[in-house]
């Protein structure tokens, strides 16, 4: 593993990864420091306690500065590395639900400055199976389908930077978390299909999936893949697409769909992706930008207490990559 207080230790550019380069879990694991934890338990200990809500806890800036040297090369790796990093791991074995919470709110803060993840302003948002359906409006974050390689809030204005996810309880089987670089996708489709690579550069009718304020569309027009920046910008959920034309009244047409198709066909190739699974206490942090990820369907437990949970974060970066 990592060892995150280490400043000074350099990520080589691992955008453009595969299957074969991408290293081992080992690689990709940072150590979440002890030293980091025992600053951030006193601040819960003396603004965190209580029944209040927990994202009414921010740091301060003076906070922020003097605790974002232990996650430099967590911030490295998601900006200049793999995409992806996991963090092992909060103690929670050891300490409450909410304390567990708050700490990862806190930790999340070092990282980006959280948004709202819904119209009613959810900033930690429960990732787990209440048992609704997609076909009726739900997101796949709250059933147990496999939700397909996507990035989040591909129906949003903002531009998501980074998405976390605090595994509390893991599932009876399945739920498997798989990454692939966009970096690679779009190399794929520029060499074996460029046509249609160009057409997911245009615009696509994209549901924005019960995330309408009044006076706006239910959908938003939206381009799959940009490629004005440094590296391409995704924003991509296909089901939401395909509800998206629906609603619109717009059927996709055939190099939509087409391209559609080429996409998820690479996006799934075994020798693109890496994959693990989460255990409690583990935080997952995704480059939203260009990072493809999926979560395969699950089985839980019978019992509600030990059922899949995990807690989610939206992040906007709020300072400049290192």
């Amino acid at each position: 593993m990592v060892n995150q207080a280490e400043t000074t230790s350099s990520v080589d550019d691992l955008k453009e990864w595969d299957s074969a380069t991408v290293g081992t879990t080992a690689d990709w694991t940072h150590l979440l420091p002890e030293d980091l934890l025992a600053r951030v338990r006193p601040i819960y200990e003396a603004r965190g306690r209580g029944d209040g809500p927990i994202t009414d806890l921010r740091l301060t800036a003076e906070e922020s500065d003097s605790l974002g040297c232990y996650l430099v090369s967590a911030r490295r790796e998601l900006e200049y590395g793999r995409g992806f990093v996991v963090l092992d791991r909060l103690p929670v074995d050891r300490i409450s639900e909410r304390e567990a919470v708050t700490l990862y709110w806190l930790v999340g803060q070092l990282l980006g400055e959280p948004f709202a993840q819904n119209v009613q302003g959810t900033l930690l948002y429960d990732v787990r199976d209440s048992g609704q359906d997609v076909s009726k409006g739900a997101r796949f974050s709250v059933t147990n389908y496999e939700s397909s390689f996507h990035t989040d809030n591909s129906f949003g204005d903002t531009i998501l930077d980074y998405v976390g996810l605090l595994c509390l309880k893991t599932a009876r089987s399945g739920g498997v978390s798989q990454v692939v670089s966009g970096l690679s996708v779009v190399e794929a489709l520029r060499r074996e299909c460029p046509d249609a690579l160009e057409t997911l550069c245009e615009p696509f009718h994209v549901d924005r999936r019960g995330g309408v304020r009044d006076g706006e569309a239910p959908t938003v027009l939206q381009p799959v893949i940009e490629r004005t920046g440094p590296e391409p910008l995704f924003r991509y959920l296909r089901y939401w697409i395909e509800a998206g034309h629906e609603k619109a009244g717009v059927p996709l047409s055939t190099a939509q769909r087409d391209a559609l198709d080429r996409l998820d066909a690479v996006a799934n190739q075994p020798s693109l992706r890496a994959e693990f699974s989460l255990e409690p206490g583990q935080v997952y942090f995704i480059n939203n930008r260009w990072i493809l990820h999926n979560r395969t369907a699950y089985e839980d437990h019978p019992e509600p207490e030990r059922r899949r949970h995990l807690v989610r974060l939206w992040l906007k970066t709020n300072k400049a990559p290192m």
